[in-house]
């Protein structure tokens, strides 16, 4: 049985996953310049500037507590219900997000698109709540 803190826990993982996706995108901004001599010196260099750039570890720590908060619920959410409506909604977020800091969403048939998801997200959760109620305990 799915119950409303699992849901919740669920739509609270895919608002830190999505809703930082677009900040750590322009958390990156510049490492394409970052340049070094071989491979390992240039993965090392890469790595410094990621994690000394404030704008891109906040969102990446934000990020990573969706992950912590998700792997906490797996432990007592269905995986067929879990799966699906975080990853649905962490893509809603990220293009919501991603308009909120002025990035093209495009346009109409993305508006389409997520209305569908979110139907599909609500009746994933219905169904779940729905098959709880009609088991029958032995």
């Amino acid at each position: 049985m799915v119950s409303f803190t699992e849901v919740l826990c669920l739509c609270a993982v895919a608002a830190l996953w999505g809703g930082t996706n677009p900040f750590l995108k322009k958390g990156t901004e510049g490492i394409e310049r970052v340049e070094k001599g071989n491979i390992a010196l240039q993965v090392i260099a890469e790595i410094k500037f990621l994690f000394l750039n404030i704008k891109y570890l906040v969102p990446f720590l934000f990020n990573q507590s969706g992950s912590l908060v998700y792997y906490l619920t797996l432990a007592r959410t269905d995986l067929s219900l879990a799966v699906p409506v975080t990853n649905s909604l962490t893509f809603l977020f990220t293009l919501l997000t991603g308009r909120l800091l002025g990035e093209e969403i495009g346009g109409k048939n993305a508006v389409l698109g997520m209305c569908l998801t979110m139907l599909g997200v609500t009746l994933c959760v219905v169904s779940s709540v729905g098959e709880s109620s009609h088991t029958v305990e032995h």
